[in-house]
């Protein structure tokens, strides 16, 4: 008995260890929003050229939020399935996060505006509001104007087949 109660602790710590271990093993990316189901935050931004837009641009038909800069690789790596994506007829709003009007131009110019409209928000205030923890990060919002999937990081052509792309089709057919 003397023996098990010295062990005790060791025990614990193991088993402490181990929830936390299993606790980790989930992908980082696929970490829920709080704004699931919820209203966008209210926004208004200044456009990058042109008209910006705020939260009210997001009722009437389901939409892409994408925050991007720049200054970020992976969005330069996912720049191309926006350009796909917004190929294929669905609008991609933009909001250029921490970031300077001068690069987000240049860099635009050299990739390509993949963007129905775009906003800058250099403050970071609005991305705040979003909960962004970093670039690219893209919110599929409902007609209602409700987040519905927050996809941390860029979209692959799978995520865009097999998640993002019926999600946007049976948002559309929703009452």
């Amino acid at each position: 008995m003397t023996r098990l109660l010295a062990l005790l602790p060791a025990l614990l710590f193991v088993g402490i260890v181990g929830i936390f271990a299993l606790g980790l093993r989930g992908d980082p990316a696929k970490l829920p929003s709080v704004l699931i189901d919820k209203p966008l935050p209210h926004f208004e931004l200044a456009g990058l050229d042109g008209p910006g837009f705020g939260s009210q641009a997001f009722v009437g038909e389901p939409r892409l939020l994408n925050i991007f800069g720049s200054w970020c690789a992976a969005c330069q790596g996912e720049h191309p399935m926006l350009a796909r994506i917004a190929g294929e007829g669905v609008p991609v709003y933009g909001i250029d996060w921490k970031d300077t009007d001068v690069a987000a131009r240049a860099w635009l110019a050299k990739l390509g505006n993949p963007y129905a409209r775009i906003a800058v928000d250099p403050s970071a205030r609005t991305g705040i509001d979003l909960g962004v923890t970093g670039a690219p990060e893209t919110f599929v919002v409902d007609k209602r104007g409700r987040v519905r999937f927050k996809q941390i990081g860029p979209i692959t052509p799978q995520d865009w087949e097999e998640t993002l792309k019926p999600m946007l089709a049976r948002l559309r057919d929703e009452a």
